[in-house]
């Protein structure tokens, strides 16, 4: 499965988990910076050179309420018309999430440690690596609708998801400190403009194979 180290595992015997569509209720810090390298990109990819990256509460999932770390090196723009994110490291709480992850979308989730407040201070770590933010959201709510594309490499093409969103965000200032082998690369400590996902209702559907 295409992975930074810090989503590598030995671990197989993960809790089963439901087929997708996966609907949920969540909450969330998004934030994204001009790519700091394309060495972590999708090989052969046409890419765009923005990091996208996101701290994430499931209040509620078909596998229960998790927490959940993502970040994409770069947007893929050579699958479908609009650029996709395409993601080797993501982390959660939850061992039947991990299941979801890698069986559904072929996600490379591990599991982690979360502290915090996603919409605040939150902390997420595992052995080597560490990731902490600070979100801090300024001005008025404002509703939102919207999709967050995936693209994540497989043999024979790509498997090609969407993850429909709904609810109210406000604008937000994230301060980032990420430690680990790969991530102070690609993903590097500073502050960066974001956005905060106050409440929201997201489906997210299966993932398709395009060649």
């Amino acid at each position: 499965m295409w992975s930074v180290v810090e989503s590598e595992t030995e671990r197989t015997d993960w809790p089963i988990s439901p087929a997708a569509p996966w609907p949920a209720n969540v909450r969330a810090t998004i934030w994204w910076h001009r790519a700091r390298s394309s060495e972590y990109a999708p090989p052969g990819a046409e890419t765009l050179p923005i990091t996208m990256a996101m701290v994430v509460d499931y209040v509620t999932s078909p596998v229960g309420p998790y927490r959940e770390i993502l970040a994409s090196p770069v947007l893929r723009r050579d699958v479908g018309r609009t650029p996709r994110m395409a993601v080797p490291f993501i982390a959660v709480d939850s061992a039947t999430s991990v299941h979801g992850g890698r069986t559904n979308w072929h996600l490379p989730k591990v599991l982690a440690e979360f502290d915090g407040d996603v919409l605040g201070k939150a902390g997420v770590s595992s052995g080597e690596w560490s990731v902490h933010t600070d979100s801090r959201g300024y001005g008025p709510q404002f509703p939102m609708l919207g999709s967050i594309g995936f693209a994540q490499p497989v043999d024979g093409g790509s498997a090609v998801g969407i993850a429909r969103l709904k609810g109210k965000a406000r604008l937000a200032r994230v301060r980032v400190e990420a430690t680990g082998p790969t991530l102070s690369r690609w993903m590097p400590s500073g502050t960066y403009f974001g956005l905060q996902i106050v409440s929201g209702s997201m489906r997210t559907g299966e993932a398709q194979l395009v060649p």
